[in-house]
């Protein structure tokens, strides 16, 4: 079944700002949480369906991919979960921007949380690393495989780890305050261990506090077909590991277009300069020019003006994550030789008076950027 309009999900335009996204997200996971609604699946299905919505809106470059192409853009830049395999983990991950340090309001107002206490231990997480990928035109329409060598940083080789003494493990510590209402019981990222539940025990010699140090890795990316410059991939898991044992951040990978010597992108299209003689043209001829599967030939038509532009359907760059292609635009340039021998000048002094070599503007003429905006239409 068809994913449903993030913004529709949400209930907001597609012009909300930060802030009307996040406090529309705040309504709707107070609204279907599961500690709220136990057992009720569909509340679960929507509750989900609002952090996948969340989770693309609220980050400025996933929200501009999804914008101009959907669902595949979001999924294509690191956004979204997909179906019903979404972590329940990286939901409530999201409560500690939506609800600040308190993380999940849940554990206090509903039962205290339960079994779930444990999805927000485990540390803090570490840093994304973020690298560019730099593709030539022909790789951005084929997709390919890169490997790419990278710095980041992890959990030094020999670490040890003693369960914490504060939290005794669980990452949290809770704590019952009496108030005129009767008890009331909050619960609070443990400080000790940062809600890792564990702690330093030994490290090797010239290890930092954190625990990490700095390894070279090497990693294979897929590059789907159709990306654009400055698009953004993420590999989960791939950046920097947090400090004491936390989990890992991303690997963001920043696409970065190398400009082609000759054929210049414009979207999904592809734009070629042709320049031929103005005998080609007038009589007609068959040309080789290049394209992003390589050269094919064209039949240039007699009679063919300055300015023409002629189309190669399914030439141009696929769209993203699709088998469908854009085009590649031909603009026929007329070539004038700017020297001619005296046999050359006394052989067109000849044709110059002649009825077909003078211009017969029509009244149903175009200019280029006339035709242009027909092509774009």
């Amino acid at each position: 079944m068809a994913k449903r309009d993030y913004y529709e999900i949400l209930g907001i335009n597609r012009n909300a700002s930060v802030d009307e996204i996040k406090k529309a997200y705040r309504q709707m996971a107070i609204k279907f949480h599961p500690d709220k609604n136990p057992g009720d699946k569909a509340a679960e299905d929507k509750f989900k369906e609002a952090a996948e919505a969340y989770e693309v809106l609220s980050d400025q470059n996933k929200r501009a991919n999804y914008d101009r192409f959907g669902h595949q853009g979001a999924s294509a830049a690191g956004g979204g979960y997909g179906g019903g395999g979404m972590n329940m983990d990286d939901i409530f991950s999201q409560f500690g921007d939506v609800f600040g340090d308190g993380g999940n309001p849940f554990e206090s107002f509903f039962g205290g949380g339960g079994g779930r206490s444990g999805r927000r231990s485990g540390g803090v997480r570490g840093n994304n690393v973020r690298i560019k990928v730099k593709l030539t035109l022909k790789e951005i329409a084929e997709g390919v495989e890169k490997k790419v060598k990278f710095n980041r940083m992890v959990t030094a080789d020999g670490l040890t780890f003693k369960t914490c003494t504060t939290c005794n493990g669980a990452g949290q510590v809770r704590k019952v305050t009496q108030t005129f209402l009767g008890q009331m019981a909050t619960t609070s990222v443990c400080h000790a261990c940062n809600g890792a539940g564990k702690t330093v025990d030994k490290r090797p010699s010239g290890v930092g506090a954190d625990g990490l140090v700095g390894k070279e890795e090497i990693v294979s990316i897929n590059i789907p077909t159709g990306v654009a410059d400055g698009m953004q991939l993420s590999m989960s898991g791939k950046g920097n590991m947090g400090p004491n044992g936390g989990p890992a951040g991303d690997l963001i990978i920043v696409i970065e277009e190398i400009d082609d010597a000759v054929l210049k992108r414009e979207g999904n299209n592809i734009m070629y300069d042709l320049h031929i003689s103005f005998i080609d043209a007038a009589i007609g001829t068959n040309v080789e020019i290049p394209t992003v599967d390589g050269k094919v030939k064209l039949k240039i038509d007699a009679g063919t003006q300055g300015g023409k532009i002629l189309r190669l359907r399914g030439k141009g760059i696929p769209e993203l994550n699709s088998h469908h292609r854009g085009d590649q635009l031909v603009h026929v340039n007329i070539w004038t030789p700017q020297k001619l021998t005296s046999d050359e000048k006394e052989m067109l002094e000849k044709l110059r008076d002649a009825d077909n070599f003078k211009p017969h503007p029509g009244k149903n003429d175009k200019s280029f950027f006339d035709k242009m905006r027909e092509y774009f239409q």
